[in-house]
């Protein structure tokens, strides 16, 4: 971890279970970041929080050593099948395993047990684990409700909830699958609630105030937070000039993860195609990918041996890969909170990185509503048209829009040959 960013506190400096604390050096941790070092002390009290803060900033582990350090405290009866007394609701597949991954780190010298619930795969595989019985279980709304509909688990021992993303819960439409599960957990007084959303929004300060017990809010300056570790920049690109320049770009950067992201799943299969086709090995992640197929993208993301992951704002959020170097905005998001989430994947945990963004002809009126929002202008980039590289098409041709739907964005075929230069 870079020391620019934590807090002074340190880990070992807190009353935490020995147990807990070997984890936490498994882990590399030593000082805590500022969501941790404001939210874990209320936590360890047995206080509820409610807390702001952006991806990346080290609230997952925040919760988990709660967890952890209250589940020690008491052990289940013995003699009776082991039910989960930690319950945590993520928006997504890929949060739910991040998240059951740290615990597993967090968590090594506790002899607790993580289980899994997420749709897409593994069913029998995940219903078998959690039938047997686990401490922990992390899970997607969904697949838990199946599950806990079949009586394969029962709420009625939780002593710890977890509600993270909980703005994304929203925007994916989980809400009444998230209230369908609380009110089936013990009376909020007798169990620790922690919730973590991007914004604390009325709608998720609505549902704070509703399953939890007065819990204390917490903000960590969410803007601030990313843009000032993310060196930032735009380019102007007419909408021929695009997938040119990012092929550029791409090529200019040479080894190192590269995230780029689009506004629609077909845009995302076109620049996949036109990279592949211009010897960039890449693939493009989405909400329709079998799972297996996403793991495995992501397992090999995170490995290096796939340097370009092309995404849809799906992908934007929960997503733990370490050492993103860059950022390129292929098209600029048209919610200006998702540009916030979007460069967070770089510059995490304290690291610097790179946001790069293309203002074209299609996406560039959403900048106005990105800067006011972020607080501060985005410095301009520049590039010489004649000295684009001149791309090779796609051997087959990639699915273009659908005529009806709208949004649209992306460039098309555009030629010229050579390096960028940016300024400002």
């Amino acid at each position: 971890m870079s020391q620019n960013h934590l807090s002074d506190l340190r880990f070992d400096s807190l009353q935490i279970e020995d147990r807990v604390q070997a984890g936490i050096r498994d882990a590399g941790f030593e000082f805590c970041t500022p969501i941790q070092a404001s939210t874990l002390p209320i936590a360890l009290q047995g206080k509820d929080v409610a807390g702001q803060a952006q991806t990346g900033t080290g609230k997952t582990a925040a919760f988990l050593i709660a967890t952890y350090q209250r589940l020690l405290k008491s052990q289940p009866d013995e003699g009776q099948k082991k039910q989960p007394r930690a319950f945590m609701l993520a928006p997504t597949r890929e949060l739910a395993v991040q998240i059951a991954n740290d615990a597993e780190v967090l968590g090594r010298h506790t002899g607790l047990v993580v289980g899994l619930a997420y749709g897409g795969t593994d069913y029998d595989k995940q219903r078998n684990h959690i039938e047997a019985g686990i401490d922990i279980l992390i899970g997607t709304p969904g697949r838990i409700i199946d599950y806990f509909k079949q009586g394969v688990f029962k709420l009625d021992q939780v002593q710890v909830a977890v509600l993270d993303e909980a703005d994304r819960m929203f925007d994916l439409g989980f809400i009444k699958d998230i209230r369908y599960l609380l009110r089936r957990l013990p009376p909020p007084d007798q169990r620790l609630n922690m919730l973590f959303s991007a914004t604390l929004s009325h709608r998720v300060m609505e549902l704070a105030y509703e399953h939890m017990n007065e819990p204390e809010l917490i903000r960590i300056e969410p803007d601030k937070v990313t843009a000032d570790r993310v060196r930032q920049a735009i380019f102007f690109p007419s909408n021929e000039d695009k997938l040119p320049l990012l092929v550029g770009l791409i090529r200019e950067m040479g080894e190192g993860r590269i995230m780029v992201f689009v506004n629609m799943k077909r845009e995302a299969e076109r620049v996949q195609s036109y990279l592949e086709a211009n010897g960039i090995k890449a693939a493009a992640i989405s909400g329709d990918v079998p799972q297996k197929k996403r793991l495995r993208m992501l397992m090999d993301f995170q490995a290096g041996d796939l340097p370009v992951l092309i995404g849809t704002d799906v992908a934007s959020r929960g997503l733990h890969i370490p050492d993103v170097q860059y950022v390129l905005n292929y098209d600029l998001p048209q919610d200006a909170e998702d540009y916030v989430h979007r460069i967070g994947r770089t510059a995490r945990a304290g690291a610097a990185g790179d946001a790069i963004s293309f203002g074209c002809e299609t996406y560039a009126v959403s900048l106005p509503d990105i800067e006011n929002y972020i607080g501060h202008k985005i410095p301009v980039a520049n590039y010489d048209h004649s000295i684009l590289p001149e791309l090779i098409k796609p051997k087959y041709k990639p699915r273009e829009r659908a005529p009806q739907r709208r949004g649209g964005g992306g460039g098309r075929r555009g030629g010229g040959g050579g390096r960028q230069r940016r300024s400002g």
